[in-house]
């Protein structure tokens, strides 16, 4: 009986507390977690909720792998990566990046070893969000043509956090090394578009080669990052816009996932 006891004394007390504040007009301490409300159970506003909790499954990994995004969010993407909350992402992610590398060459014990920070190209360094915007944010089958098309153009813009992270990265003493999916016959309109958007001096570019072709991005991505271990690097720090491009092993020291609600690469 005396757990019925305690438990019955709690619910007296919090409904006590509750009548309370709100006879001070005080907001209450506990409230209830209710579901969606009825106000945004239909129309725009239902899709920007809804839109919003699907951006962050996507993000967390909890929808694992998806094809497209909904139909209903074309609008909430575009403004999203058009507006200030993918750049304030962004640059967060970047902040958080830059804190910990700081910190982490003199507490790493790299020894002989080269301290490497690797990147992703696509949505890491380089934002394709003006091909995306011609082709529904993501919400079309993509176009492996019209992509490539672009991707030779070489006028995709940098991420400015990236850009500025790069360099302050490449000033700390880190050797910056690229690691993409893009493949080996467009090294030459990357490399171009990389310094069409104002990156320099990276250690080495790496692309997928023909042996490459059909491998899963956590495969390629570690089986590159375990020759960079072989040829001498620490891979203290990882930034990519994909968990493929961080995950597999081995893994970097510390993984930053940058934000991408347009697609998704296994």
């Amino acid at each position: 009986m005396r757990p019925l006891l305690i438990v019955l004394a709690l619910s007296l007390a919090a409904a006590a507390a509750a009548a309370s504040a709100s006879a001070s007009g005080a907001r209450p301490v506990i409230r209830t977690v209710t579901d969606i409300p009825a106000a945004v159970s239909s129309g725009a506003a239902a899709d920007a909720l809804f839109c919003d909790s699907w951006r962050l499954s996507v993000e967390t990994a909890n929808a694992g792998p998806w094809k497209f995004i909904p139909a209903r969010c074309a609008a909430f993407v575009g403004d999203y990566i058009e507006g200030p909350r993918y750049a304030s992402d962004s640059a967060v992610a970047a902040a958080d990046s830059l804190a910990f590398a700081s910190g982490a060459l003199a507490a790493a014990e790299v020894g002989a070893a080269k301290p490497a920070w690797v990147f992703d190209v696509d949505e890491t360094l380089l934002s394709n969000a003006p091909y995306y915007a011609v082709n529904g944010w993501g919400s079309q089958e993509f176009n492996e043509t019209s992509f490539d098309e672009w991707v030779d153009a070489a006028k995709a813009p940098a991420l400015p956090s990236s850009l500025k992270l790069y360099n302050e990265l490449q000033a700390l003493g880190f050797h910056v090394i690229l690691l993409t999916g893009r493949t080996e016959f467009q090294r030459n309109s990357t490399e171009a578009n990389l310094l069409f958007a104002g990156y320099r001096s990276w250690e080495k570019l790496i692309l997928r080669q023909p042996s490459d072709i059909g491998k899963t991005a956590v495969k390629y991505k570690s089986e590159r990052r375990a020759a960079m271990e072989a040829e001498g690097f620490k891979i203290l720090g990882n930034s990519g816009d994909q968990w493929s491009d961080l995950l597999g092993s081995p893994m970097a020291t510390r993984s930053f996932k940058l934000p991408n609600p347009m697609y998704f690469i296994s």
